[in-house]
């Protein structure tokens, strides 16, 4: 269906389109969610009153700066896992300031190709990680992310890199950013027959730009998502939400510019199964569950396991090996606190 390349992995095979930012990680309590009218496990934008939030977490909690971004986050996992440097190229918009200078310091020693779009008057976004128990909440300022802009890709050097990849990754976040650049990236995927692979990200991506997804889908050829995620998009589309596999089913259905390579959905449920929905089947993969004391932080675990999935991929392994290796990476985060890892990857296919 796809096509395979040799396990010796070319520099600068996948690209991937994100929002750069930087996690500002703390551990709080309820009540802090509360004076932000956030609940558990929600991952908003940050609105005028969420604004003291970061200040708030650096002077009166013990944080923690991570190098962060959904996309960014995935292509660090896959390159610790495919142990290669250079093989993810990433594309996001930065300030001109130190937070900056700590992301591209952090993702370069990932191993990432990073190619920044620097904006001198906005300051580099940040996302504030808040976490109760085993849950985290998420509320990103995008601040310079936000000011991305197709004229970056369109560089010839940039332009190049997004020519010579064969696997293209997007997150649904940066529907908010710059539908256009998704929807140019699409289409050097499509003319090149070569995968494009999305992210539903958060509800409220289904709630509010549904307008640019539906532009996007029709170029997907796997669309990842989780079961809250996979449930506002079929309560936005006025479908049944209760059955996920039959959203997932919905979901491959849907119109696609190469109906010759039919689109592939993969959902995931916390500890519950992940389903891989194609057009004739469903099949569940089992997720290993974590006893408490080893749950240590669930932020991260989605972006660890696109980013263990495309490690595989671009290997040109099997999707039952590509989620198994999803499977593990996001088993592995939670383990760690924020979407970091520790050691060398022990992932067996």
């Amino acid at each position: 269906m796809y096509d395979r390349i040799s396990s010796n992995i070319r520099e600068g095979i996948l690209v991937g389109c994100g929002n750069p930012l930087l996690d500002i990680s703390a551990v709080v309590p309820l009540d802090f969610l509360q004076k932000y009218s956030m609940n558990e496990d929600d991952a908003i934008l940050a609105e005028d009153r969420h604004m003291p939030i970061y200040g708030e977490l650096v002077q009166g909690y013990q944080a923690e700066f991570l190098a962060g971004g959904s996309v960014q986050n995935s292509l660090r996992i896959a390159q610790w896992i495919l142990r290669q440097p250079r093989v993810a190229v990433f594309f996001g918009c930065v300030g001109e300031d130190r937070y900056a200078s700590i992301l591209k310091e952090k993702a370069q020693a990932a191993g990432l190709d990073v190619h920044y779009q620097v904006k001198t008057d906005v300051p580099t976004g940040t996302c504030a990680v808040l976490i109760t128990g085993t849950h985290r909440s998420l509320c990103a300022n995008l601040a310079a992310a936000n000011n991305f802009t197709i004229d970056h890709l369109e560089e010839p050097s940039n332009k190049a890199l997004v020519d010579n990849a064969q696997y293209y990754y997007i997150s649904g976040f940066f529907l908010t950013v710059n539908p256009p650049s998704i929807m140019q990236v699409a289409a050097t995927a499509h003319a090149k027959q070569r995968p494009f692979l999305m992210n539903l990200s958060a509800p409220f991506i289904s709630q509010f730009y549904m307008a640019p997804l539906l532009a996007a889908l029709p170029y997907v050829d796997i669309i990842f998502g989780n079961e809250a995620e996979a449930q506002a998009f079929a309560e936005a589309q006025q479908w049944p939400s209760g059955d996920l596999r039959e959203i997932g089913k919905r979901l491959v259905a849907m119109e696609k510019k190469n109906p010759t390579r039919p689109r592939i959905a993969i959902l995931t449920q916390g500890c519950d199964p992940v389903l891989l929905i194609q057009q004739d089947s469903v099949q569940e993969f089992p997720v290993t569950k974590l006893a408490a004391h080893e749950i240590v932080d669930t932020n991260g675990a989605g972006d660890a396991f696109v980013g263990g999935f495309l490690s595989q991929f671009v290997q040109g392994k099997s999707l039952d090996v590509c989620i198994r290796c999803g499977n593990y990476a996001a088993g592995h985060i939670i383990k760690n606190p924020g979407c970091t890892y520790s050691g060398e990857p022990e992932f067996v296919e």
